[in-house]
């Protein structure tokens, strides 16, 4: 899979809801990840591989279970959830996943 450009990356609401949801929470895994954002399990879990892929995100698997969160070791992850937290503070404080 080729590189996406930052455009593609941020032009899909559902991904940035998972970035915001992750940039929140933390740690989550699929399923819960779908929940929260009001999509099937299939379009999220296609749109978190994409984000791994991208070195945004990573997983761990325990099991049948894969928990998701922002790549600690990725400069693009440390960007992407720096400028969600700062654009989340720069509108007091919503952390809404809307």
């Amino acid at each position: 899979m080729s590189r996406m450009e930052i455009e593609e990356v941020f032009s899909s609401r559902p991904r940035m809801k998972i970035l915001k949801l992750l940039a929140r929470l933390g740690t989550l895994n699929v399923s819960e990840i779908a929940k929260r954002i009001g999509l099937n399990y299939t379009s999220t879990n296609k749109h978190l591989q994409l984000l791994e892929a991208e070195k945004i995100l990573s997983q761990r698997s325990y099991g049948r279970i894969r928990m998701y969160r922002f790549d600690e070791t990725s400069a693009r992850a440390k960007a992407v959830q720096a400028l969600i937290e700062t654009w989340e503070q720069a509108n007091n404080g919503n952390t809404s996943t809307r």
